[in-house]
């Protein structure tokens, strides 16, 4: 017999797994394949985005604000478990945040994949998600260190040889990178300009979407137009990190965005079983699908 149907997200801090990824998640949940979030750090570093929520009572406690933020997220989005690497946001390069031994940046690679193996080897997913390879358009430590620690963790939890204290081998046959594409940035910009409204995105912006795009890289597109408003749920589930009235998520309305590029888009970075590209199923060719 086949092993259930699962999945698994590696995200660096608390609002990631709103902005990338959330309809896909949603509608697998829907088919009844359930999902583990991974995220990395705890977000500690970052900024009161949002003017209404930077209030003493929550910077005092902001690192615990944003571990409830992450939880309704999670419950918004669908995720059947949530697993937390327990290191400290590293921030960005030529800050204290980045200096700290006990931040992601900093710890031992070993270490890092260790934890992320123990948690594949336990829920034993078809599927992994994370990171690219080419991060130029944003270089955060996180990030980067996401990229890193899942694409050694793939090979090594179905490795007997590595890490043998930390429960029966699983091999994951599917890894793949979640990217926004230009083709969906553009559509929005445009859509802007078509009703007569201020694009979010600026020239400086445009010029990073056309030179970094990693469109022609795109494998798989899964259809998400009915889940949309669950990446604006559970990215509002982050009210310090997100303003509500951010043109950038919000400025344009549900029904008209959600129709402008209904997938979220992935490239197919790593497989072992046979799938035809251009797929439309992160599961396509898995056993049991």
């Amino acid at each position: 017999m086949s092993e259930p149907l699962r999945l698994l997200t590696v995200h660096a801090h608390p609002d990631d797994e709103a902005s990338k990824g959330a309809p896909t998640v949603a509608k697998y949940a829907a088919e009844g394949i359930p999902a583990t979030l991974v995220c990395c750090t705890g977000g500690e570093a970052g900024d009161i985005l949002n003017p209404a929520m930077d209030r003493p009572e929550v910077r005092e406690r902001l690192a615990e604000v944003r571990m409830e933020e992450l939880q309704a997220s999670v419950e918004a989005i669908g995720y059947d478990r949530l697993d937390l690497l327990g290191y400290h946001d590293s921030g960005m390069p030529d800050t204290p945040e980045n200096e700290r031994p006990d931040n992601f940046w900093n710890a031992s690679i070993d270490e890092a994949v260790g934890r992320l193996v123990a948690v594949i080897r336990r829920d034993r997913p078809q599927v992994v998600v994370t990171y690219g390879d080419d991060q130029r358009n944003y270089a955060h430590p996180d990030h980067l260190r996401v990229h890193d620690i899942s694409v050694i963790a793939f090979d090594r939890a179905g490795d007997p040889a590595h890490y043998p204290e930390l429960g029966e081998p699983w091999q994951p046959l599917k890894l793949y990178y979640t990217v926004w594409s230009r083709r969906r940035m553009l559509a929005v910009h445009e859509k802007f300009g078509e009703l007569g409204l201020e694009s979010p995105f600026d020239e400086d912006w445009l010029a990073r979407v056309n030179d970094f795009h990693q469109d022609d890289r795109i494998t798989t597109q899964v259809e998400i137009g009915d889940f949309y408003p669950v990446r604006e749920k559970a990215l509002l589930a982050h009210a310090t990190q997100v303003d509500p009235n951010e043109r950038f998520w919000f400025g344009l309305p549900t029904d008209v965005v959600r129709d402008l590029h209904p997938w979220d888009d992935y490239i197919l970075a790593r497989t072992l079983v046979e799938s035809d590209v251009p797929e439309t199923d992160l599961f396509a060719g898995v056993p049991g699908r």
